[in-house]
């Protein structure tokens, strides 16, 4: 995913009152009352559950479906950051370990990284030319993305010397997740590749969507029960998305974060990308480019209606 400075790189039935006369008397005594009326004449227990079978009907027509639902957070832990790390892959590999990939030309690398304090305990600089991007560990290897390329590393998590290099069928190189058997990539569209680990061949693609809304700019993605969550380019928003069909099934909004560090003083940080999935203690971690901090955060519901609408928290801008 580029730099956010790179803007180059889309009825009404007229009911006559009780008192007038009908114009058509005869009709008028032919007609038969409402089937409520006749329901309260004569049964007021049977009209009494049709109302309530009209007010759940209603109820459950208006009430938001849980397949697209907004999340907020609560934040348990705060962790040193580099600040100059431009994050574009993060992974929590256990034992509170970290593994780093970071961007820009020249200073893109891939880092081992201690999750209290923030040290980097392994480095491996990459070649100037070269732009890191996504990032994820299947079983003793990592793999790696380049933006704007089709290409990417395989390195061995314990000694990033021992790399070598794979292609893929993705039109460009931006996020990277794992379920443990299939890569999942994205690179920067609306689609959300299915990898095959050993050949790179795209064995599905599925175009992810919001209401028949494709989301572009997928960035950073990571593998949490069973969904793919990624981040979207120069939002505050994190998409949870069905890897089956591309489905959008939640919003998280993180907005909150970015004014945290604003308050805090903090300047020339960049957007918020880096997801981070602890399985067996079910901790979640995120951070941003160029971000002081990370983030161990708990989602919580929004029960109430948004103050604005998804386009709104999350415009999605297209870099091309």
């Amino acid at each position: 995913m580029p730099h956010s400075s790179k803007r180059n790189q889309k009825r009404r039935i007229n009911l006559q009152p009780p008192s007038m006369a009908s114009p058509h008397p005869s009709f008028s005594r032919s007609r038969s009352p409402p089937l409520l009326s006749r329901l309260r004449r004569r049964r007021p227990a049977a009209a009494l559950f049709l109302l309530l079978f009209l007010y759940a009907t209603w109820r459950a027509f208006l009430a938001p479906s849980p397949h697209h639902l907004f999340y907020t957070f609560d934040v348990v832990n705060v962790y040193p950051h580099d600040p100059n790390a431009f994050t574009q892959g993060l992974v929590y590999a256990g034992n509170d370990t970290l593994f780093e990939s970071t961007g820009l030309y020249k200073k893109s690398s891939v880092r081992e990284v201690h999750l209290q304090s923030g040290k980097v305990r392994a480095h491996h600089k990459m070649d100037g030319s070269l732009f890191g991007e996504g990032l994820t560990l299947l079983g003793e290897r990592l793999y790696q993305v380049l933006w704007l390329k089709n290409e990417g590393f395989i390195y061995d998590r314990n000694d990033f010397s021992k790399h070598e290099k794979f292609t893929h069928e993705m039109h460009d190189g931006w996020g990277l997740a794992t379920d443990g058997e299939v890569l999942y990539g994205s690179d920067g569209s609306s689609s959300l590749y299915h990898l095959d680990p050993s050949t790179f061949q795209a064995l599905r693609r599925v175009t992810v969507k919001y209401h028949d809304r494709e989301i572009i700019n997928l960035n950073e993605l990571e593998y949490i029960n069973g969904e793919i969550w990624a981040n979207i380019w120069l939002t505050d928003c994190i998409a949870r998305i069905s890897h089956k069909d591309g489905q959008v099934l939640g919003w998280i909004l993180l907005h909150e974060l970015r004014d945290s560090l604003l308050k805090s003083g903090h300047q020339g940080f960049d957007c918020l990308n880096g997801i981070a999935w602890d399985k067996e203690k079910n901790r979640l971690f995120v951070t941003g480019k160029l971000w002081p901090k990370l983030y161990e955060i708990k989602l919580r519901p929004i029960t109430g209606p948004l103050k604005r609408g998804v386009e709104d928290l999350c415009p999605i801008k297209s870099y091309l």
